[in-house]
């Protein structure tokens, strides 16, 4: 890792970019989600339970208890923490100086305390997942970052902390937890459509947002979707463990595969922030040498190798062919692959029981992470050696505090990672230290480390049920509310949302997995539908006269289930088709008293009315005044045209930023002035061993001031 200076700088900027769009997509649905006149009011959440203030900030950790200081209420207190937080991660990734610790500590926390108060529309994996990538970047920051022309020469080492490529390890541990419990729940979880090799058959359709590209995909042959979940599996199970490999080329082609599968899931879904977030954490799998335009092997050969170097390169190639002939040689033997010529197509099918697949995962669950130690101890004699290079005891002390400080931080958090990792085989969870349960356990509501499995179960296999609301003014004539973004009118093309995350949507897809009564939420939506109440009306529309009761609420709601399938390629002006299976919601009324029980039931009914704050309030005043002016905007429309300003930026700063030093006329001149090249070549000398040559990266000399 200690090569990886761009990886994470990039690191850094993606984490920035993927913040800016968590907080403004949520930003846009808060009042109509969290308001005191949405759907599950933030202001519940956030009782006071007579403990000290710090204990209740440890209990409950969100900067939203201070709200009331600040004469905001739950909601306006969160829309204030998104409105910064976008504006800081915005900040981060236009200016290198934001790019410190103490930036990305404010960004996680601000993220944190929305989680805390977010209840079931922010309880998502890619939320956790950001949050544990969050707190990761804030080790990975310097403190402060230098100015471009005090930088260490880009693939040396020479004035970096022996120290910085730890926490950036446990970026590609993560990646790894992230991928292979991915991979190994789809087979756990039994689900005759992973084992069977159909899943994909049936994913296009009924994931929650599928984009215009999922129909097509769709409609591909049925051999190709079954080989694609052969390659499903071989990317998020047999590649991974290939992340920790010695030989560089093999990690460079586990990154390329995984930012194959990222970029395809992107095309064919609507998966908000959450694979742009993945390919983030794939930078780690990257070094200077393959991000940098120059490279050194002209130089290498014309340089004399030594024996010792051809003989760890010819063992790097055959360790190289051996990987590649051993994953070649189990994807055909445990999938069946066969070549079928006449048809041209390839068949596959499981070659492996259950039984088969759950000894083999408890013979490797331990080892991978023993691998994952064996990793990181390499890390930490890599450190230490590097630390014994420094000259100077001041720098020599400085540097071993803040190695002994990261260090520990690095050993603690993949020790308290272990615990969550574990979950995918409950046999070694049972075996690990104590002192590792006890330590996640303390720091678990901090989401720290978390447990990862995407896609574990395949939905909707006899067609993709969908929930219909419907409203009346009569209780005989029905009109359908249709949403922005999910399946309805089966004329309607799939949107491309990406990366903003419409929740009320999402948790919609969820909600017709099941009875309206696993969803609580869903009652209080349609209490908030018959009271006319915009904020919620604009998460279903955002151009309210779209919205087909705008002019007068209706007096009846009710939702119907459907079953939806793509249309096949012959349909003109079709997207789907559907069938009607039963009713979801009974038709209500204010005053109902089925309604009335449901709320009371799950505890929604408005007992006291919200006391108002700050009306008169400049900073309550001011988040009203931004909310006006970007209400008009939808959230997908508003995220694309931050994007475009901020590629607009970062051109202007790279057409207008400092030259280099190297096409700068000073260092032209610097260069033919008589002595120079041998000034700097003995600075170069003083301040690194000379870089190898072999690994792809080169030393730029520095001039002596």
């Amino acid at each position: 890792m200690a090569g990886s200076r761009l990886p994470r700088q990039l690191f850094l900027q993606g984490v920035a970019v993927v913040f800016a769009f968590a907080f403004a997509s949520l930003y846009t649905q808060i009042p109509g989600l969290y308001g005191a006149e949405g759907i599950l009011p933030a202001r519940r959440t956030l009782r006071p339970q007579g403990k000290g203030r710090w204990q209740q900030l440890w209990e409950r950790p969100t900067l939203l208890w201070e709200a009331p200081q600040l004469g905001l209420d739950t909601s306006q207190g969160l829309e204030l923490l998104s409105l910064l937080g976008a504006l800081l991660a915005l900040g981060a990734l236009l200016l290198r100086r934001l790019r410190n610790g103490v930036v990305y500590l404010l960004l996680w926390a601000a993220y944190l305390s929305a989680c805390q108060v977010g209840q079931v529309f922010l309880y998502f994996q890619w939320d956790s997942l950001l949050l544990e990538t969050g707190f990761l970047a804030v080790l990975v920051a310097p403190l402060s970052q230098p100015p471009h022309h005090k930088q260490a020469p880009q693939g040396g080492l020479a004035g970096t902390p022996p120290h910085e490529g730890l926490p950036f390890w446990l970026v590609r541990w993560l990646l790894f937890r992230l991928m292979f419990a991915s991979g190994v729940v789809k087979l756990t979880s039994r689900c005759p459509a992973w084992w069977g090799l159909t899943a994909l058959t049936y994913h296009y359709e009924t994931q929650c947002l599928p984009t215009p590209a999922s129909w097509f995909a769709h409609h591909l042959p049925v051999w190709l979707h079954r080989l694609s979940v052969v390659a499903t599996f071989l990317i998020e199970i047999a590649v991974p463990p290939l992340f920790f490999a010695p030989v560089r080329r093999l990690r460079l082609a586990a990154f390329y595969s995984q930012v194959l599968l990222q970029v395809l899931i992107i095309v064919t879904g609507n998966y908000n922030f959450f694979n742009l977030l993945t390919l983030v954490l794939t930078t780690s799998l990257l070094d200077d040498g393959h991000l940098t335009a120059e490279s050194g092997d002209s130089h290498c050969r014309k340089r004399p190798t030594s024996w010792p170097r051809a003989l760890r390169a010819v063992l790097s190639l055959l360790l190289e062919f051996a990987v590649y002939g051993l994953l070649a040689y189990g994807t055909v033997h445990y999938f069946g692959l066969e070549v079928d010529w006449e048809q041209h197509a390839v068949h596959s099918r499981t070659t492996f029981t259950f039984h088969q697949f759950s000894q083999w995962l408890k013979m490797v669950t331990l080892p991978t992470m023993w691998l994952g130690v064996a990793s990181l101890a390499w890390e930490l004699l890599t450190a230490l050696w590097r630390w014994t290079q420094v000259r100077g005891w001041l720098r020599k002390f400085c540097t071993a505090v803040q190695l002994l400080i990261f260090g520990t931080a690095t050993v603690a958090l993949f020790v308290i990672s272990l615990v969550p990792y574990s979950y995918i085989e409950p046999s070694s969870h049972g075996h690990l230290w104590s002192g590792a349960h006890r330590l996640f356990g303390a720091v678990e509501h901090l989401q720290l480390a978390n447990s990862y499995g995407l896609f574990r179960r395949m939905t909707g296999l006899g067609g993709r049920p969908e929930v219909v609301l419907e409203g009346s003014y009569d209780g005989h004539h029905w009109t359908e509310i249709e949403f922005m973004y999910k399946p309805g009118n089966v004329s309607r093309p799939p949107p491309v949302v990406v990366p903003h995350q419409p929740r009320l949507d999402w948790q919609m897809w969820f909600a017709a997995l099941g009875p309206h009564t696993h969803s609580p939420w869903f009652t209080s939506l349609v209490l908030r539908l018959l009271q006319g109440k915009d904020p919620v009306v604009r998460l279903i529309q955002n151009d309210v006269a779209e919205y087909p009761f705008h002019k007068q609420p209706p007096t009846y709601v009710r939702a119907q289930r459907y079953k939806y399938w793509f249309s096949q390629p012959g349909e003109r002006s079709q997207w789907w088709r559907r069938q009607w299976v039963e009713e979801f919601f009974p038709p209500v009324s204010l005053g109902d008293p089925t309604l009335d029980t449901l709320l009371r039931q799950f505890g929604l009914q408005d007992k006291s009315p919200p006391r108002a704050r700050g009306s008169g309030n400049t900073l309550a005043q001011a988040l009203r005044w931004i909310r006006k002016q970007l209400s008009p905007l939808e959230a997908s429309t508003l995220l694309w045209g931050l994007l475009a300003a901020v590629g607009a930026i970062r051109v202007m700063q790279a057409l207008l930023g400092p030259r280099s030093p190297r096409s700068s006329p000073l260092a032209k001149e610097e260069k033919h002035r008589p002595g120079a090249r041998k000034v700097s070549g003995a600075v170069s000398r003083q301040a690194a061993p000379a870089p190898d040559c072999c690994s792809g990266s080169s030393q730029i000399p520095r001039r002596k001031k």
